[in-house]
């Protein structure tokens, strides 16, 4: 009997242990590539039972159909780089992992708001330029008398609120879709998003980016002058022009964002407002217990399906 083969593509990790470990007894060929295009997806994957994947890798329906997988299991939450109806009608299930990094990404959404908050990136540079003192910087306010208002109330809003709870800021949240009352002890509700923009010095997101741009001209104008934008979620959730426009007019004046709308980021679009931009590659989730937690949950899927089993976090099935 042929063994299954388990190929995983576009990632980083500077070994397979952690798969390896993951698919032990199933008696499994485990291949590795970069899956940097078409022809290097089918080159290690064309015969794959089940594939493990990272962001980078592209399944359309090209791809999909010269691949024979039972499954394609994401290594995260984001699909846009799988067709799913392609997916669901060449009978391949396609599974995905949430629930990992919660307190990473929030952890590193407060760290960018507290660094913007104190100023420490436009600090570092008037220090390292030669000069001293902190006249430019002005004004610096405490937590206490600085308002954050989260955007969307989830895992990860949760955890960053409650983060902000405990350093002492005055936070309300806002999510139409789920409760926020009684959830975090110390944050208000606020029903509107425009009233929740207009009324924080620091505004954190933390919704998924299916609907499109949530923050465009018209609600960056909402914005406090000197306020703080962090952005850790999805880049399509704000309009990149429009934030360099609105920067441009102080609401924001600060902008701390680990994701943008094309990755790696064009930053030549905000050297108007460069000196108050604070960009990260997108790592807010990583942190080396969320990576093993990550790939653990993802191999576990593989396994499920290899066993025949229905995966944890399916979002195509066969069936569906």
């Amino acid at each position: 009997m042929t063994r299954p083969v388990v190929a995983v593509l576009g990632t980083r990790y500077p070994d397979l242990a952690v798969e390896e470990q993951g698919l032990a007894g199933l008696d499994v060929e485990l291949r590795r590539g970069d899956g940097a295009d078409r022809a290097a997806v089918l080159e290690v994957a064309a015969d794959a039972d089940v594939v493990l994947c990272g962001s980078a890798p592209r399944f359309d329906a090209a791809t999909l159909d010269g691949m024979s997988c039972r499954a394609i299991v994401r290594y995260g939450i984001g699909v846009d780089s799988i067709d799913l109806d392609a997916a669901r009608e060449r009978g391949i299930t396609v599974a995905r992992v949430t629930d990992y990094g919660t307190e990473a990404v929030a952890f590193h959404a407060v760290t960018l708001a507290c660094a913007a908050v104190r100023r420490l990136v436009e600090a570092d540079r008037h220090v390292h330029a030669g000069g001293w003192g902190f006249a430019d910087l002005r004004p610096l306010h405490l937590p206490s008398a600085t308002s954050v208002g989260v955007v969307g109330f989830g895992r990860i809003g949760r955890a960053a609120a409650r983060m902000f709870v405990g350093l002492g800021f005055d936070v309300a949240a806002h999510d139409p879709f789920a409760p926020v009352a009684g959830r975090v002890e110390g944050v208000r509700e606020m029903a509107d998003l425009d009233d929740l923009l207009a009324t924080s010095d620091v505004v954190s997101l933390h919704v998924p980016g299916d609907d499109g741009v949530l923050l465009d001209a018209r609600r960056l104008a909402l914005l406090p002058e000197g306020s703080v934008l962090v952005n850790t979620a999805r880049g399509s959730l704000v309009d990149p022009d429009a934030l360099v426009a609105a920067m441009q007019q102080d609401r924001p004046r600060i902008a701390a964002l680990d994701v943008h709308d094309t990755e790696p980021p064009d930053l030549t679009r905000f050297a108007p407002v460069a000196d108050r931009l604070v960009a990260t590659p997108h790592m807010a989730w990583h942190t080396a217990e969320s990576e093993l937690d990550l790939r653990t949950k993802a191999v576990a899927e593989a396994a499920r399906i290899l066993r025949g089993e229905t995966p944890r976090e399916p979002v195509v099935t066969p069936e569906a």
